[in-house]
């Protein structure tokens, strides 16, 4: 348990909690600790190598030895990744040539000669049935001794690992953090909140858990050490219910009820009693999950509990046999009379609900007046709403001043992406214009003073997660949405996956598309070559893992986007397999190396997503001529087997102009509010940092900061975010 809880904090903080030991001369081993962590593109903080280099050298090596096994998962380098073509990104064929050699030497194979010949004379050819295709054709080993060795360049990636404090220190605060997150944790990190919650559920507790689902998996740790339970209203109940099943406790999903024991049974009924007994109201909540409501009674015998009739009442809503007028349905009934004043007036008691409803009734307003009163009613309630919803409504309404033609796109809560046509009227924009003032006063207003700023340019343009399931877990990942230069002359995709039963063969494409989002052409296996790229081979099965990569020479791309995508082709879904990771390095010039180098990695991102086409993030070129990368994080549906570039080129074209057109609020805007005429802001270019406290917001924490400054980095940047 301690190496994961130290992986874990190392994962989400950077930092390293204080290395344990005797006192020694470590400093030796610790300065090839260093030199260890910079083959990986990490390298140890001056605090923390000084830390080191007190301890003895069994405890240095100890200290590295875990750490080091948790960066090389972080950046990718847990794992091999070969290449079917040995050379890559040197001599790739052209594609029609790298088959005829294929055929060639089936031909010269006695078993294959037979089926290849029959193949042929039919006119068709499986390449599959090729005994060089698809598979790799030497051992790692020989890779790594066909390629150069490569020479380090100051724009290698440098990830600064800092000195934390006491492991159960650090422990505790990143709990804090996950369960009192304003925004909603993504499923790996909602799996560390629960690793988390089971060591600190009897210890210092956040303010407030605002999140449902993180309430969830702390009630879960919490019944099981006998702590009270979190609950306020009846959904609350039924998301316990399905952590402690194994389920979905965002209720996306449906939750296969396991058996419970009485004490737990017990448990769940009396806070469904709690809960009805305090606010009868909250029974017309079973409404909008009837079918889980249904299933859980069958599993907690509610009859058998006499004593706790609210609980029953709670299943005779989701059974039909008792009627409980939903607020939905008061809502729906007075939409329907196109009363909006009447709507606005009644949705003011929740508050959420008005601020989701507000597009809806602007548009809908027969008059002037009405949308006043609709004004009016979000004015007065607006202190009430979280700050996350806030925010959302804050962007929704920016890019409402678009043209009715042009597109929406949605995301669900696993990735997946569709556009449709944007039908809707326009809203007014002088209460479009009005509502976005009223909200700008009050999200400045619940901002705190932040004293000193200390702003990292590069951290302007990131989009701010107003959900974590906006951003997949790994290593320089950012929002949806947010933007990033890239600063390097070569830009190497890399996918890398690995089976669980079944074979199953990922391919990596890049399509390149003009300014207008015409197709231009794509890198694939079909297309090994292209104007300024080169795709490392097609691997067809990963029983062992496999790997393929994509290197493009940035200067001779054409056109204005680049597009990687991952297409399962056949076999086990993102979700499905073992393990698979999508990620992008950079280099400079004819810098060699190894196809995958982890110093030159600059993001890698888990692939856990609904769907069998990837789209991690999208390239463009500006005006200027410098690429920038914006983030998608998006999986398209795709077919069941088969999926390839060519195909899908017009769905992913259409969702990446709706979202590259898309315009996310950014760091930059919260910046902007939080800069009154008191405050004191300094651009951070890399140099001595200020020895005061200061609020510092950047990609990279600095060294040398003030220990009472406070810190915001993509690790903690839900933190931003007003509640």
């Amino acid at each position: 348990m301690a190496q994961s809880l130290e992986s874990l904090v190392l994962r989400h903080t950077h930092r390293v909690p204080a290395p344990q030991g005797s006192a020694g001369e470590g400093a030796a081993a610790a300065r090839r600790f260093d030199a260890a962590l910079m083959d990986e593109g990490f390298k140890l903080s001056a605090e923390l190598l000084e830390r080191l280099s007190g301890l003895s050298e069994a405890a240095v090596l100890h200290t590295a030895r875990r750490t080091l096994r948790t960066v090389t998962e972080m950046v990718g380098d847990h794992v091999r990744h070969n290449s079917y073509f040995i050379d890559f990104p040197a001599n790739v064929p052209d594609t029609e040539e790298f088959w005829m050699r294929c055929v060639a030497k089936a031909l010269g194979d006695e078993k294959a000669r037979a089926g290849v010949l029959t193949q042929l004379a039919n006119g068709v050819l499986d390449l599959l049935s090729l005994p060089t295709y698809g598979r790799y054709q030497h051992t790692y080993e020989e890779l790594l001794a066909a390629q150069d060795e490569l020479i380090a360049s100051a724009g290698d990636r440098v990830t600064v690992l800092h000195l934390g404090g006491e492991l159960q220190d650090e422990v505790s605060a990143l709990y804090l953090a996950l369960a009192g997150s304003t925004t909603p944790l993504g499923d790996a990190h909602l799996a560390d909140l629960k690793v988390l919650a089971g060591r600190c559920a009897l210890g210092p507790q956040p303010e407030r858990i605002p999140v449902r689902e993180n309430r969830a998996v702390v009630n879960e740790a919490r019944l099981g050490v006998g702590a009270d339970l979190l609950l306020d209203t009846v959904t609350d109940v039924l998301r316990l219910a399905c952590a402690l099943s194994g389920g979905d406790v965002t209720l996306q999903e449906p939750t296969r009820f396991r058996n419970l024991s009485r004490p737990v049974r017990r448990a769940l009924l009396a806070g469904l009693d709690a809960v009805v007994a305090a606010n009868p109201a909250k029974l017309a909540d079973a409404h909008a999950h009837r079918e889980p409501f249904k299933r859980l009674g069958e599993r907690l015998h509610p009859h058998e509990y006499p004593g706790r009739p609210h609980a029953a009442e709670v299943f005779a809503v989701a059974r039909g046999e008792k009627e409980a007028r939903s607020f939905d349905s008061r809502v729906e009934q007075l939409l329907d009379a196109c009363d909006v004043v009447g709507a606005a007036t009644l949705l003011r008691s929740a508050p959420g609900k008005l601020f989701r409803a507000l597009d809806l009734l602007l548009r809908i307003a027969a008059d002037q007046a009405e949308r006043d009163a609709v004004l009016a009613a979000a004015v007065e309630v607006a202190p009430q709403v979280s700050g996350r919803v806030v925010l959302a409504v804050r962007e929704h309404f920016h890019n409402r001043a678009r043209e009715s033609d042009e597109l929406r796109v949605f995301v669900n809560r696993r990735g997946r992406a569709w556009v449709t046509p944007d039908a809707r009227p326009p809203v007014p924009a002088a209460d479009r214009d009005r509502l976005i003032a009223a909200l700008d006063t009050e999200l400045g207003r619940r901002l705190p003073a932040p004293g000193r700023l200390l702003i990292d340019p590069d951290v302007v343009d990131v989009a701010l997660p107003l959900s974590s399931r906006a951003t997949a877990a790994g290593l320089g990942v950012l929002p949806r949405g947010s933007a990033s230069e890239v600063d390097g002359e070569r830009l190497r995709f890399f996918v890398y996956w690995k089976e669980t039963e079944h074979r199953t063969d990922f391919d990596l494409s890049a399509l390149l598309l003009r300014s207008d989002y015409s197709t231009d052409s794509w890198l694939s296996y079909t297309s090994l070559t292209a104007i300024g790229g080169r795709h490392s081979g097609d691997v067809t099965e990963a029983p062992d893992g496999a790997s393929e990569f994509i290197d493009l020479t940035l200067d001779r791309v054409r056109g204005a986007f680049i597009v990687p995508q991952v297409n399962v082709y056949a076999g086990e879904g993102f979700e499905e397999v073992e393990e698979s990771f999508f990620g992008f390095m950079v280099r400079d010039g004819e810098q060699k190396g190894r196809p995958f180098e982890p110093r030159t990695v600059r993001m890698k991102s888990e692939l856990r997503g609904a769907g069998r086409v990837a789209l991690p993030l999208v390239f463009r070129r500006g005006d200027d001529g410098r690429w920038r990368a914006k983030w998608l994080h998006l999986y398209l549906r795709g077919i069941s087997s088969g999926n390839r570039v060519e195909e899908n080129q017009a769905s992913v074209s259409t969702v990446v102009r709706a979202l590259v057109e898309r315009e996310q609020l950014t760091v930059g805007y919260l910046i902007d509010l939080m800069s009154d005429g008191t405050t004191v802001m300094d651009l951070w270019d890399g140099g001595p940092v200020p020895a005061e406290p200061v609020t510092y917001i950047g990609l990279e924490r600095p060294e040398g900061l003030h220990p009472e400054s406070r810190v915001i980095t993509p690790g903690n940047l839900r933190d931003l975010i007003p509640g």
